[in-house]
């Protein structure tokens, strides 16, 4: 049975579909949820209106609605959640959605399709996008079309599956709009199937146990599938394991902890000190190419790996034994064996500590002016009992500093655009703040943004007041494209165009909407302009003047490459 797009006269028994795909989201623990509302989703969010469980978040353009949605489930450790319309609406959200799959972000982009009798027939019906399935399909993990109210809980639990199954990603699913009205009768159980972690193999195991045990100099180089496994990790640790991570594993272990490297992974004195480890086993990392010099980085000899992705094994860089399998279960299990079994060199904790402090100081010593930046952020983190949600956009900041200067003790506290497109920042730290928000999780957002990136969607700022995000935007305003002068100079003969842009007056920018705008015109205000700013309640903006800062002291030209012998 059917009723029209525009009334769903439901019964005590007796729900729209749209209604279905809220209760759905409900039951799976979803308090957020990012879009932009449109006749051609209305009966989805008029379901989710009037039962008022799920927080809607009216974003300025679909594109900051998916990043929203994508950082929301990266702090939350639920999945995020985006609601387009279909045709020009869903095709907004292509390029976020490619930084979730990029990213490994469980998430559901809902979308609406056109009336079922007129799809795929090429009339110019209003909203009609040709082909939209195949172009989602292409941007998600998986696609489905939602083709009548039967089929549609099973196509809602498969993506929910889908999305959460190593490799995880953003799963699309469109619903034409008479779908979404159509009635049925209400499920006795709308909850998502229950996923189970892979177990690890124990005759493997095993055999990765003998060849460990032995180890005097053992490394876990962890990523962002090891994300809930740092129980596991510090049971390793407290055997004489050292720890160094990929970007997206930052946290796993609090980056002050004496055997970490953190996340200077390519630094030469951590690469020299790759040489003397005798075991390294890298644990939900794809080891990709900025963070291995284009897959150049002297790793140790004997590499062991673990992953629930079967297809990392020997990506990248070959292994002695892969073991497919949940990291946190494979790492307990892994510990069971070796517990009382591995006598480490008792040297080995100096000599993490000295490439540590060997490679912090040889960033500091390329930031210039900047390095007084980074460290009050770290002194502000220190004052208080938490951290804060450190989320950044592509800018030169954060090439030079802010994807491994700034600790962090949190697995989920480092949100960044690990696609490399630009101007993704900003929506993320919406949707960091507003996720920590509901899910009671604390601590404040800081973004970290460029002049260049901010502009490609300065609407959302007018989101972040009208939601109250909690965030602190820091805005590196050097009134270019920092990252691309410097590659003009290093490569192309310092030929520079099209690098310089028109940026607004920021303060007039953040008073139009009634948002505390702070200039950080010295490096010696650092500390009291950040006081002032994450003191604020609301979402507030600290612009650093880069042009009178000065420049760094080492120009960043691209993705770091192996330097010829």
């Amino acid at each position: 049975m059917t009723s029209s797009p525009h009334s769903s006269p439901q019964t005590a028994h007796r729900i729209t579909v749209g209604e279905l795909a809220v209760r759905f989201l409900e039951a799976s623990g979803v308090k957020t949820a990012y879009g932009v509302i449109s006749i051609h989703n209305m009966p989805i969010l008029d379901a989710m209106h009037q039962r008022g469980q799920v927080r809607f978040v009216s974003a300025r353009g679909e594109a900051g609605a998916c990043n929203m949605a994508d950082a929301a489930a990266r702090v939350s450790a639920t999945w995020g959640v985006c609601i387009t319309s279909t045709g020009t609406g869903a095709g907004n959200a292509a390029g976020a959605l490619v930084e979730a799959l990029t990213a490994g972000t469980p998430m559901l982009h809902l979308t609406g399709q056109i009336e079922s009798q007129y799809v795929d027939r090429d009339w110019g019906y209003i909203h009609e996008a040709p082909a939209q399935l195949a172009m989602l399909s292409a941007v998600s993990k998986a696609a489905f079309r939602i083709r009548d109210a039967q089929s549609a809980l099973s196509i809602l639990r498969e993506a929910h599956r889908l999305a959460h199954t190593p490799p995880c990603g953003p799963v699309s699913i469109e619903i034409p709009i008479d779908v979404q009205a159509q009635l049925l009768e209400l499920p006795a159980d709308v909850a998502p199937l229950p996923l189970a972690p892979l177990p690890p193999s124990a005759a493997q195991l095993d055999v990765l146990a003998a060849q460990l045990q032995s180890a005097q100099r053992p490394l876990l180089w962890l990523g962002g599938g090891a994300r809930h496994a740092g129980a596991a990790v510090q049971r390793l640790i407290d055997m004489g394991w050292a720890v160094v991570t990929s970007v997206q594993g930052r946290g796993v272990v609090p980056e002050q902890h004496p055997m970490s490297l953190g996340a200077f992974n390519v630094q030469k004195p951590v690469e020299a000190l790759y040489q003397t480890v005798d075991a390294m086993l890298v644990v939900g990392s794809r080891l990709r190419s900025n963070e291995t010099l284009n897959y150049k980085l002297q790793l140790p000899h004997k590499r062991y790996r673990i992953d629930a992705n079967p297809l990392a094994d020997q990506r990248g860089y070959s292994s002695e034994l892969f073991l497919h399998a949940d990291a946190s279960l494979a790492l307990h299990a892994l510990a069971d064996r070796l517990q009382g079994h591995m006598q480490t060199d008792a040297n080995w904790p100096q000599a993490v500590a000295q490439a540590r402090q060997a490679a912090e100081a040889m960033v500091d010593a390329s930031l210039g002016p900047y390095v007084a930046l980074k460290d009050s952020l770290n002194r502000w983190q220190q004052r208080q009992s938490q951290g804060f949600w450190w989320v950044r956009d592509i800018t030169l900041s954060n090439s030079m500093w802010g994807n491994r200067s700034l600790w962090l003790n949190h697995a989920r506290a480092g949100v960044h655009a690990l696609g490399g497109g630009i101007g993704q920042g900003l929506a993320m730290g919406i949707g960091a703040a507003l996720s920590a928000q509901a899910h009671q999780l604390g601590r404040k957002t800081v973004a970290l943004v460029g002049d260049g990136g901010l502009m490609l969607n300065p609407g959302e700022l007018a989101c972040a007041q009208q939601e109250n995000a909690q965030i602190v935007v820091l805005v590196m305003n050097d009134q270019r494209y920092g990252v691309i002068q410097n590659i003009q100079d290093a490569m192309y003969g310092g030929r520079r165009c099209y690098v310089d842009l028109c940026t607004p007056d920021f303060s007039l920018l953040c008073a139009s909407l009634k948002i505390p705008h702070f200039l950080l015109s010295q490096p010696q205000d650092c500390d009291a302009v950040l006081e002032q700013a994450m003191a604020h309640e609301g979402p507030v903006m600290v612009e650093v003047d880069m042009n009178t800062w000065g420049p760094f002291a080492t120009k960043f030209a691209g993705p770091p490459r192996k330097e010829a012998a």
